[in-house]
């Protein structure tokens, strides 16, 4: 692609350009664009073999290469970004929609002819308030309209790695770009020429019994077209490694079956572009030239009977797939009905561990997106999950799931507060708190399938007459359905299973739990966190400050009122033998006197508008027929929260603290506004890679935080093995909030019983915030083993929320 007048002469991007086009081959092609630019896209591919070639002089600590649109507001252009900037992408520094200045380009030539590839070596992410108003300037402009530098569009593929696709900027598991067919390809693509795959075709259909035993008894000349039902589908893998040079390396597995037996299908490479999306469990499919071979079941269990796989490649032989319509379905195939096993709220409680089940259910909460580190250990494999909690009627407690992706993102971006959802193939886990309460959650297998309300996918789905969901479906008419809006919770930290309440059933139960670590580890492992990954830390701390922050004041900045208490430093000497950690006893200051106020300084959001228009289209994304009147209510009720904060400060100087002193706009639950439901999903999503999606990203804080939530406390702690100090957010569990544990245990609601459970009792009402604080000398040079959660929530900022804390015993 030579460069073009594709846009106006006074475009500083298109002049920079053009100047580094001018350069000799020979000499270094760079140059600097001193003004500021906007990135408008970005997308992330798996690096291959290749990446020597194009970045000689890096050392890359990610299997992840990075490409980005950028534009100055007048010109647009594709480039790929250097290695060196993966950091800032990780922890979401640079980002779809920052501003960056100084940024260093260079070409290369690529191919035949005069086509040229460019390339950001190094950038500068502008932070300033003046960035913000600039980004803002530039949602005024249409950027799709903009031309590109090159003059016609380029193509959307990798820039410097010979891969088909792209994969999404947050997990591997889901697809993302039009190269994913959701039609099925049409059946005149090149035939394959030897004899036996011809012939295939026209053979008459055999069970799957037959063709294993066959195959099996080493007579597999003939296969035959095989006729089958998918039973389960399962999500989208990804294989690629750097080392690999395979431009599509995606597999898939298919569950299906005919009269005789079940067998596994494997869909290899672009068979998984052409046909992922367009497969559905229920579907008839007639398959032929395939490939058959041994189960990995056979090997991996000795008692296995054996079986056989069938892959369905995209060349030697070129797999031929077709999906046969309902009313052309032969009896003789004798085809399995699609399994089901729903379990409502109720069975679920009484059911084993491991339990694979069905559910049915509305939606009452959706909790943030969140990322762990896959288990296999490979730095950038990340699973993204969130908690989701459903009603279905048959009991009081919430049906609570962590759900992962299912390479289902058209559906699972839909997953809203008061949408009729279904999720099969999960499984139960049981975790044991103490010596007989046991709190279950369902969560992903491979073959976990979601299909929601407003996504056309239930009319689709045979399970629709069974008998479990048409008890769901008669219950839904009786509910109260405002008052299920009402409570209708989306966004905001969740933590589930509630750990033990003792310090001893807590390390008998910890399972794979890392031990106590220092603060300086905890640093060094909190510096390393992605965008939105998770990682627990146990730590021994002391408590030097306790601060109280009513609900005015979450996801704001504010002076704050204080009440104080003066403790004595002195620290009883520790017998010895008894601290099983063995970690040093010396001691500080825990409070100092002093007491300050000012005015809070409240900062509003403003409202993101969104067009009348496209409101009306969306009026059919409905849970309930004829009843959206009552579903939408008033998001502007009167608050009857005291706006009061009450603290203790630290008593030593300020000094470099890990954690955040104020809870983040993505840690608070919102009240679900279903006339804006589709601004609000992205505002508490992940970062988008599309520009068009910022503005509604950055409206978070214009919606309300749920009523459930009165306000938090936060905590500095010291940690006593090297000194590290923490600020920690702490949400004490109290009736009617989502991390409400429903333990059968009273306690006295000191401090020392409220940290070690987590929470208030249901016992007797909760004491208020300002008596609280009054208490805090409770906590005077009293040694604790915390369990703390921690969060990367882009740039350097981590959050470190108390999940409980267990004095020790001298």
């Amino acid at each position: 692609m030579a460069a073009t007048s594709g846009c106006s002469g006074d475009c500083a991007l298109q002049r920079s350009l053009n100047k580094l086009l001018t350069i000799p081959s020979a000499s270094p092609r760079v140059k600097t664009q001193a003004e500021a630019l906007y990135i408008i896209s970005l997308e992330r591919y798996g690096r291959d073999p290749n990446f020597v070639v194009y970045f000689p002089d890096s050392i890359c600590m990610s299997d992840s290469l990075y490409d980005a649109t950028v534009t100055d507001g007048h010109c647009k252009v594709r480039v790929s970004l250097d290695p060196s900037l993966n950091r800032l992408i990780h922890r979401n520094k640079l980002r779809c929609g920052c501003v960056v200045r100084n940024v260093v380009f260079s070409a290369t030539n690529e191919g035949e002819g005069n086509s040229r590839t460019f390339h950001i070596r190094s950038l500068d992410v502008d932070s300033s308030g003046a960035s913000d108003a600039a980004l803002l300037s530039l949602f005024s402009v249409n950027v799709d309209s903009l031309p590109w530098v090159m003059g016609d569009e380029p193509s959307l593929i990798p820039l410097r790695a010979r891969r088909s696709t792209y994969l999404p900027l947050w997990n591997n598991h889901d697809f993302i770009g039009e190269a994913w067919r959701h039609t099925p390809p049409s059946q005149t693509g090149e035939e394959d020429s030897e004899e036996e795959y011809v012939v295939e075709d026209a053979q008459p259909v055999v069970s799957l019994a037959e063709l294993r035993r066959r195959f099996l008894s080493g007579s597999l000349r003939r296969r035959g077209a095989l006729c089958v039902r998918i039973m389960h589908k399962s999500r989208l893998m990804y294989y690629g490694k750097a080392d690999q040079s395979c431009e599509c390396p995606y597999k898939a597995e298919l569950q299906v079956a005919d009269g005789s037996i079940s067998v596994r299908v494997v869909l290899w490479n672009s068979v998984c572009l052409d046909w992922y999306r367009c497969l559905q469990p229920g579907q008839v499919l007639r398959l032929s030239r395939y490939r058959v071979k041994d189960s990995y079941s056979n090997h991996s269990r000795e008692d296995a009977e054996p079986n056989i796989e069938i892959s369905l490649n995209s060349r030697n032989p070129t797999a031929k797939v077709a999906i046969i319509p309902k009313q052309q379905v032969l009896p003789e195939w004798d085809l399995p009905d699609l399994p089901h096993n729903f379990l409502s709220g109720n069975e679920l409680q009484n059911s084993p561990h491991s339990t694979i089940c069905d559910v049915i259910g509305v939606v009452v909460f959706v909790g943030r997106q969140e990322r762990i580190r896959s288990k296999d250990g490979r730095r950038s494999e990340f699973e993204e999950y969130r908690w989701l909690q459903l009603t279905d009627g048959t009991t009081d407690q919430l049906i609570t799931i962590k759900l992962f992706s299912t390479s289902q993102p058209d559906i699972q971006s839909r997953i809203q507060p008061m949408v009729l959802i279904v999720c099969t193939r999960l499984k139960l886990i049981r975790n044991k708190v103490g010596s007989a309460t046991t709190f279950g959650y369902l969560s992903n297998t491979l073959f976990t399938q979601v299909y929601c309300t407003g996504t056309s996918s239930h009319s689709a789905m045979p399970y629709r007459g069974i008998r479990p969901v048409r008890q769901f479906l008669q219950w839904l008419k009786q509910v109260d359905e405002a008052n299920m809006l009402d409570r209708a919770v989306i966004g905001g930290y969740f933590s589930y299973p509630p750990l033990p309440v003792s310090l001893q059933s807590f390390m008998e139960n910890r399972q794979d739990e890392a031990g106590l670590i220092s603060g300086g580890e905890m640093r060094l492992r909190c510096d390393r966190l992605h965008y939105r990954e998770t990682q627990r830390f146990i730590v021994q701390c002391t408590i030097t400050s306790a601060c109280y922050h009513s609900r005015q004041d979450m996801g704001r900045t504010q002076n704050l009122d204080t009440l104080t208490a003066q403790l004595s430093p002195r620290v009883p000497r520790q017998r010895e033998g008894s601290d099983p950690f063995k970690t040093p006893t010396k001691r500080k200051l825990l409070f100092s006197s002093g007491a300050s106020s000012s005015t809070p300084r409240k900062r509003l959001a403003p409202p993101f508008q969104q067009s009348s228009t496209e409101e009306d289209a969306e009026n059919d994304f409905s849970l309930f027929d004829g009843a959206m009147e009552f579903l939408v209510g008033d998001n502007n009720e009167d608050e009857e929260e005291d706006d009061e904060d009450f603290s203790t400060p630290p008593s030593s100087p300020i000094r470099s603290h890990l954690g955040t002193v104020h809870v983040a706009a993505e840690t608070i639950p919102r009240r679900f506004c279903y006339e804006r439901r589709h601004v609000q999903a992205a505002a508490v999503g992940l970062q988008t890679n599309s520009f068009h999606k910022v503005l509604p990203h950055r409206e978070l804080e214009s919606f309300s935080p749920a009523q459930c939530y009165t306000g938090y406390f936060t905590l500095t702690m010291k940690v006593l093995s090297d000194g590290v100090l923490l600020d920690v957010i702490f949400f004490p569990a109290t009736p009617g909030n989502l991390h409400w544990k429903p333990l059968p245990l009273t306690h006295d609601n000191t401090w020392e019983s409220v940290l070690s459970h987590g929470g208030f009792s249901s016992h007797a009402p909760p004491p208020s915030p300002a008596d609280l604080i009054a208490t805090a000398a409770q906590l005077t040079n009293q040694r604790m083993v915390c369990v703390l959660e921690a969060c990367a929530l882009g740039g350097d900022k981590v959050e470190l929320i108390l999940n409980c804390a267990f004095p020790l015993r001298s």
